[in-house]
């Protein structure tokens, strides 16, 4: 499906219109070479900004024109994209390039706001995000340390003060409390950094020759950001340890198992290191018991980091604070704002109770250059460059101020309730049809749930692949939901992840007819063949 051809670029006295009637510039002329100041002309700048807002504007108004996954093959862009960059611009090639995102590259892209996406857990958007995604842009700063940009460091230690008391966090992971936060990526750099401050704690006590000893912990849920920061971190690829978790058990890691084999890891001679537990598994939303976890870990002086990326966002609501109970004993926590708190990619915080273990694992020697003679003498600074593994960093915290200061935290409470609620109902119309059944209890807005396969249609023998071709049916619906699947302790289900910004109740009832219609289509068409059989 092509995108609508209603877009347009407003830019003043020459704008070009996404209308199909345009013309492109003459492909023989250039313009002269950009040098020095004319990289950053205001006037340029304001021309362009425009162009750029009026096209995402007319993006979002026109969302539901789109196909929520496109129907390509791979390939498809570079086979109409040159194989060379240009030597020198065309005339008002800023335009030309917005036609060409238009006209090639949206019609590729998978549409994560569209209000019919239910796949993922959400990427979610905002006018202030987006447009504080665009202010950090134009600033630039780069606040590696206190002395690289003042404001934008001590911004960020607010930010994150401020959005850690919104989330209902122990005091002691907060800057106001003796702890500490940082903005990040990814919770995948949020694992790694707390798995290398860990690892370092350690080896101070047992020696750097027994880093071969050390052994990590998590459940079978647990996202593969674990294992991957295990092997950076230099942890023997033997020595990760994935407990297993069952329905009966709603997929939580079991502190019993846990201290099973935290017991003979020891008896082994083995060095327990560091627990991930989750509250928002990525296939269920399962929830870890926190407190029981927190006990287990204490016994063998196991660092304990929380990955809530998903669902951290819902501890906004105050009625979700108790899947946090005992997050006092946690050594570090980290969540990602740009999910479902309307910060837009990327937003990740992570905040440790003792953010010196971060700085002595990550931290560096200053050179000449970084330091500032301002800073002398004031033990409260933060170089945040010492926090995690990257030099250069964003200034993700006038994006997040933004979202704070305009939404407030009431406002960000309406939006997760709003999707808790749209899920609530998803959930209420599959246990009304008796075809379909609830695989797990609903945690947050993912709604995980499976079409029942009738006795003479081979029953639960079955059940797998009637699922698999449901989802591949529904996926393939013109103008459809696009949603995603899972399978958790051998059964194949559906998951409907309620987050899109521009979600309402209409896009889920729509989204449960189309599972209902295709539901009904596909046992209809299996009884004729078992019939046939038969």
């Amino acid at each position: 499906m092509a995108p609508p051809s209603h877009c347009h670029i407003n830019s003043n006295n020459n704008g070009v219109h996404l209308n199909g009637t345009a013309a492109v510039p003459a492909e023989t002329e250039t313009v002269p070479p950009l040098l020095g100041s004319r990289l950053l002309d205001a006037e340029e700048f304001r021309r362009q900004g425009h162009q750029v807002v009026d096209f995402i504007a007319d993006y979002y108004a026109s969302m539901e024109d789109y196909p929520v996954h496109p129907n390509v093959t791979p390939g498809f862009l570079r086979r109409q994209l040159p194989s060379d960059a240009p030597s020198r611009p065309k005339p008002d090639a800023f335009a030309a390039a917005l036609r060409d995102v238009h006209d090639l590259i949206l019609p590729g892209v998978t549409h994560w706001q569209s209000p019919r996406h239910f796949a993922h857990f959400p990427a979610s958007s905002s006018t202030v995000g987006a447009l504080g995604e665009a202010l950090a842009a134009g600033i630039n700063v780069v606040p590696f340390t206190w002395a690289a940009s003042p404001a934008a460091t001590e911004l960020e230690m607010v930010v994150v003060d401020w959005l850690g008391k919104a989330l209902h966090l122990p005091r002691g992971l907060l800057f106001c409390g003796g702890g500490g936060g940082t903005l990040l990526g990814t919770s995948c750099e949020a694992i790694l950094c707390a798995l290398v401050a860990a690892r370092e704690r350690k080896l101070v006590e047992i020696g750097s020759r027994r880093i071969g000893d050390l052994v990590v912990y998590c459940s079978d849920q647990t996202h593969f950001a674990v294992r991957k920061a295990a092997r950076i971190a230099g942890i023997h690829r033997d020595n990760c340890r994935e407990i297993a978790t069952c329905l009966g058990g709603m997929f939580a890691l079991s502190p019993a198992d846990l201290q099973a084999a935290m017991q003979v890891d020891v008896d082994d001679g083995l060095v327990p290191l560091f627990l991930c537990a989750t509250v928002g598994t990525t296939q269920t939303t399962a929830v870890d018991p926190i407190r029981e976890l927190c006990a287990v870990a204490a016994t063998h002086g196991v660092w304990v980091h929380v990955d809530a990326a998903y669902a951290g966002s819902a501890l906004v609501c105050p009625e979700f604070r108790h899947v946090m109970d005992a997050a006092e004993a946690v050594d570090t926590f980290s969540m990602n704002a740009h999910k479902w708190l309307l910060a837009n990619n990327d937003c990740c915080a992570l905040w440790a109770r003792k953010p010196s273990l971060l700085t002595a694992a990550l931290g560096t020697e200053q050179e000449y250059i970084l330091k500032s003679a301002a800073a002398d003498g004031h033990d409260d600074v933060v170089d945040y460059k010492d926090w995690s593994m990257t030099l250069t960093r964003r200034f993700r915290s006038l994006k997040l101020w933004l979202v704070l200061r305009c939404y407030g935290v009431e406002g960000l409470r309406d939006h997760v309730r709003a999707h808790v609620g749209m899920a609530a109902s998803f959930e209420n119309m599959v246990k009304t049809d008796a075809r379909f059944e609830v695989v797990v209890p609903r945690h947050f807005a993912l709604v995980c749930f499976r079409l029942l396969s009738p006795e003479n249609l081979g029953g639960e023998k079955t059940a797998n692949e009637l699922n698999r071709r449901l989802l591949e049916e529904v996926n393939a619906t013109s103008s459809g939901p696009y949603m995603s699947s899972a399978k958790v302790g051998g059964i194949y289900m559906l998951r409907c992840a309620i987050g899109s910004t521009l979600t309402e109740e209409r896009h889920v009832r729509e989204a449960w007819k189309v599972v209902q219609d295709r539901a009904a289509s596909l046992l209809r068409k299996m009884e004729i063949i078992y019939s046939v059989l038969a």
